[in-house]
């Protein structure tokens, strides 16, 4: 593992006046086959306090972010920018179910600072400098079977830290690992716990999760965590809106799973870049049937809820528009029977989501059935797409052949100029020969207009 490292961290490690472990997840991957890189995770560890490691750093050219002395943490990068968190061994006690720890003793005994962490597999220890391992907890073994063991019984490590729940889920994402029957008990016994935990530290991990194929190299990683969080009662937790959705059958002419696991199965079959408006994008179904029997006006009610849960995990608000627009737009035309017209005006209104939201549409076709044909719909709508842009169609305002400017020398009103530009603008969705200066002048003193 030693050459796969930073010269510059393997110089700190010569420098420290104590052995210097790399500990976590690098390890781990390492060990599971996955080569080390500049984006690993270097959590370092050792006996020695961090004033001592401090001295290192600055000897080896290293810039030091922060120092926290209570938990005895240090963050620091090096020259090349990649960033290093060293903790000094220690035990941990815990208030029930809290992230932090309520009292903290340092240790020499790296047994003891095994034991503070949360899986065996993330508890095995990579002396830098002599090349060696530390495995005082056999994490090599279930790195070996591919486990997911706690590293004291169960019941204490989550009921110790909730947020554990969602590491266990986002873990097993992205290694491939699967939690042992007791492991997998000690999650369901405190899956309530989660709730302790402020929902910016729960949304950052299911991010991870959903993320977790760029790390496990297998788009079956975020489906493989999802459905954990789900069989340990965490997603009923976190998500009970999406939850709701287990059991509920659908349309077994258009669906082979129910409202839950085909959501589940859209995050799986969708890219990054669209997978949480994925996850919830039918999020407004189990209230739509509980209220009116059917799920016809999901995708309104769908735009609620996930606006409510993406506030409720304080998500950032471009996300959370993002998202919301989405969930809103992914029906649109599912039964091949929108006319033209219409079509193009869609096209057009959503013109900078259009890539975003053929994505969607082709993973919630996929998620039906399993089917990775193109869905109809996009090869309905690519179509009509194709046709405006050869047709010279302006797709937004800048393309338009009139300028605000244009508009207020007619004497429109300065706060209407805006609606006017849009409304000229669905105006030439039908024809691209439209957009000329001469017809969109015109067309702008139609009073009818706006």
């Amino acid at each position: 593992m030693k050459s796969s490292l930073p010269n510059s961290l393997i110089a700190l490690a010569g420098a420290c006046t104590s052995p210097l472990y790399l500990v976590g997840g690098s390890v781990r991957d390492f060990l599971a086959g996955r080569p080390v890189t500049a984006d690993s995770d270097f959590d370092l560890a050792s006996p020695m306090s961090e004033d001592e490691l401090l001295a290192a750093a600055s000897a080896c050219g290293f810039t030091v972010k922060s120092v926290y002395r209570n938990t005895g943490t240090v963050k620091l990068c090096d020259g090349a920018g990649i960033g290093y968190e060293f903790t000094r061994f220690r035990s941990d006690k815990y208030v029930r179910g809290l992230h932090s720890p309520a009292e903290i003793s340092f240790t020499d005994d790296i047994a003891v600072d095994a034991r503070r962490r949360d899986f065996c597999a993330n508890a095995v220890y990579f002396d830098i400098r002599s090349g060696e391992y530390a495995d005082p907890l056999d994490g090599i073994g279930d790195i070996r079977k591919k486990i997911l063991r706690t590293v004291a019984p169960a019941s204490k490590v989550f009921g110790e830290d909730g947020l554990r729940l969602m590491r266990l889920a986002r873990i097993a994402a992205q290694t491939g690992f699967s939690p042992d029957e007791e492991c997998l008990a000690g999650a369901r016994e405190h899956r309530a716990l989660i709730r302790d935990i402020v929902p910016e530290r729960v949304f950052t991990e299911l991010m991870l999760l959903l993320n977790a194929d760029g790390k496990a190299g297998d788009r079956a990683a975020p489906y493989r965590g999802l459905c954990l969080l789900r069989d340990t009662g965490v997603l009923e937790e976190i998500l009970p809106e999406l939850a709701l959705g287990a059991g509920m059958p659908q349309r077994p002419l258009f669906h082979k799973y129910d409202v839950l696991e085909h959501s589940l199965h859209c995050a799986m079959y969708a890219p990054p870049e669209i997978r949480l408006a994925a996850l919830l994008h039918d999020v407004g179904k189990p209230q739509c049937f509980l209220r009116d029997g059917n799920y016809h006006a999901h995708t309104e009610e769908g735009e609620r809820i996930a606006r409510d849960i993406l506030t409720r995990f304080k998500a950032p608000k471009k996300l959370t528009e993002e998202v919301c627009a989405l969930v809103r737009l992914h029906m649109r035309d599912y039964n091949l029977e929108m006319r033209e017209g219409k079509l193009r005006r869609e096209l057009v209104e959503n013109y900078p989501l259009l890539p975003k939201l053929f994505l969607l549409k082709q993973a919630d076709y996929s998620a039906c059935k399993d089917d990775l044909a193109e869905a109809p719909v996009l090869v309905k709508w690519k179509a009509v797409l194709t046709a405006m842009k050869r047709e010279g169609v302006p797709f937004t305002l800048s393309e338009l052949a009139v300028k605000g400017d244009d508009l207020l020398a007619l004497g429109i009103p300065p706060q209407e100029v805006g609606t006017v530009l849009k409304k000229l603008l669905l105006f030439c969705a039908q024809n691209g020969a439209l957009n000329t200066r001469e017809t969109l002048l015109k067309q702008a003193l139609n009073r009818t207009l706006y």
